[in-house]
């Protein structure tokens, strides 16, 4: 499957440490987002561990259709989904492993999206507040929902979107790696075509922008150079307060995808 990729991560303009770590791997088709919590250098140690230890499960797999596990393995998804879910959980625990062996490292965690694209088929997987979307036919939509308070609350119709934009509890995640033993990982598995663009990102991007706002800055670079919208993505979010560390990944399809019809 031909496809281009462009990653870029910015401090923005408050915080002093950047605690967010990604993965761009073309050759294996893995792109992570990884959003660490937990203050000092903490936040960044728990979003580099689940970035390499996702990194390495996905590389030690890649070559084995037959990977299954006795007890974890989800029928009613895809071996490539069971193999980002399990990554996943590795990273989880591997994070948790070090919370209890460090006590500087008590309290880290990390959000994380990642995208695994095989052949022309795509599975995202996300836990916590970091984002996907896919930019088709000239619309931006989103591929996750944030595991945060005002989320649910939102789904639930007690607040607004308006509300939901400016809530006082709009940082409150409810899924992290490293927070407990059972996360929820949710899956999404689609088909790519051509002129698809996927947009990988931690909230510092999405919590400065609304998404039309950022629809409108991808519709317009979507066919130009894939750098030059990534800075136009993370320059809007600096403009509109920068409040937190922005990482942007974009993933654009090639003429070789297949065919939408």
């Amino acid at each position: 499957m031909n496809y281009e990729a462009f990653v870029s991560t910015d401090v923005g303009n408050k915080r002093r440490i950047n605690e967010d770590n990604f993965c761009s791997n073309s050759e294996m088709g893995l792109f992570v987002v990884a959003d660490g919590m937990g203050g000092h250098a903490a936040g960044e140690v728990a979003s580099r561990l689940a970035v390499e230890e996702i990194e390495d499960v996905i590389q030690a797999a890649r070559f084995d259709e037959g990977w299954t596990w006795p007890d974890n393995y989800d029928p009613k998804i895809s071996l490539m989904a069971n193999k980002l879910k399990f990554a996943i959980h590795n990273a989880n625990e591997k994070i948790r492993k070090a919370t209890r062996d460090y006590n500087e490292c008590r309290g880290m965690g990390t959000t994380i999206v990642a995208a695994l694209i095989i052949r022309g088929k795509c599975c995202i997987a996300h836990v916590g507040d970091s984002r996907a979307y896919l930019y088709r036919n000239n619309e931006l939509k989103p591929l996750t929902s944030d595991h945060s308070w005002v989320n649910e609350q939102l789904k639930q119709g007690f607040i607004t979107l308006e509300h939901a934009r400016n809530h006082p509890f709009r940082n409150v995640i409810t899924q992290a790696l490293g927070s407990g033993a059972d996360i929820r990982i949710d899956t999404l598995e689609m088909d790519l075509y051509a002129t698809d663009v996927l947009l990988l990102c931690s909230d510092g991007l999405n919590s400065m922008l609304a998404d039309n706002e950022i629809e409108a800055i991808v519709r317009t670079g979507a066919r130009g150079a894939l750098d030059d919208l990534n800075h136009q993505l993370i320059e809007a979010a600096k403009e509109k307060g920068g409040d937190d560390n922005i990482t942007v990944t974009l993933i654009r399809v090639g003429e070789f995808a297949p065919s939408e019809r």
